[in-house]
């Protein structure tokens, strides 16, 4: 265990391969650490390093990645989500590769999920203590992209995807007392993001929600900002950033096993041509 660091995991869709080559390289050299705090596909692929299963995020990410169940546009016209979040979510966890949810109750780590909360348009967390045996369903919520899945509903909160409110949730790892964290982006360094032309759907598809659409209509300004924060936290020595050299060939919504997989090789590489840096932090 390496003590007093959190791990942060950003999301990106399909971007999240790059993490979980990261997080297969932490798996299979034993570097765990006391406090995980990821969204959407960080969060996901978190979820089967905690658990110990050396291979799942590869199997679950990129081998069933061209399945029409997993992601397609005949999902989308059956239930207006591209994504088959029941599928990913419930049938692949307990039906097809199995989730080892006694190894993960017992790992020491606290591991903290993140969503955007509808109504107000700010995040949420939930650590073990909060979703107990509900872990997927606020993996599925933390997961739920705008236009693209359903909200999912949780304790009266409507909740949709984390990335929203709190893209790279740095502050709420150092808030909980972590002044230390390891950062896997799946952006290379120089990408920031711009505003997006399609807010104005948001007021038209999410009427009920103004927070939501707020969150959305800011949400470019905070990524960059907490961009800036990290590489300050990174020359102060309190962050080691772990992130792709090159721009990537791959998008939020990519179903090329081949470019995934040449992704998820990258990030295992990255992650041990750090990982002296990291256990000597």
């Amino acid at each position: 265990m390496l003590a007093n660091k959190a791990l942060v995991l950003e999301g990106g869709g399909m971007r999240g391969a790059y993490s979980a080559g990261v997080m297969e390289y932490f798996l299979e050299n034993n570097l765990f650490f006391p406090y995980v705090i990821g969204v959407s596909a960080g969060a996901a692929n978190a979820a089967s390093y905690l658990s110990k299963q050396r291979g799942r995020n590869k199997k679950v990410s990129i081998e069933y990645v061209a399945d029409p169940r997993y992601l397609s546009l005949r999902n989308y016209r059956k239930s207006r989500q591209l994504f088959g979040m029941d599928f990913i979510f419930d049938e692949i966890p307990n039906k097809y590769v199995p989730y080892d949810f006694p190894v993960f109750q017992e790992s020491e780590s606290e591991f903290m999920i993140g969503a955007t909360d509808c109504h107000s348009g700010e995040p949420v967390y939930f650590g073990k203590m909060d979703y107990g045996a509900e872990m997927l369903k606020l993996l599925k919520a933390s997961s739920s992209l705008p236009f693209v899945a359903p909200e999912v509903e949780h304790n009266g909160m409507v909740l949709l995807d984390g990335g929203i409110s709190d893209p790279i949730p740095i502050k709420k790892a150092q808030n909980d007392g972590y002044q230390k964290a390891v950062v896997v982006l799946t952006r290379n360094k120089g990408y920031m993001k711009k505003p997006s032309k399609l807010n104005f759907l948001v007021k038209r598809k999410y009427p009920l929600y103004p927070g939501l659409y707020q969150a959305m209509t800011v949400r470019y300004e905070k990524y960059n900002d907490t961009l800036k924060y990290l590489e300050q936290e990174e020359k102060n020595g309190r962050v080691i950033i772990i992130r792709p050299q090159q721009p990537m060939d791959v998008g939020r919504m990519e179903r090329n096993p081949r470019k995934l997989e040449k992704l998820y090789d990258q990030g295992f590489q990255d992650a041990k041509n750090l990982a002296d840096r990291i256990v000597n932090f």
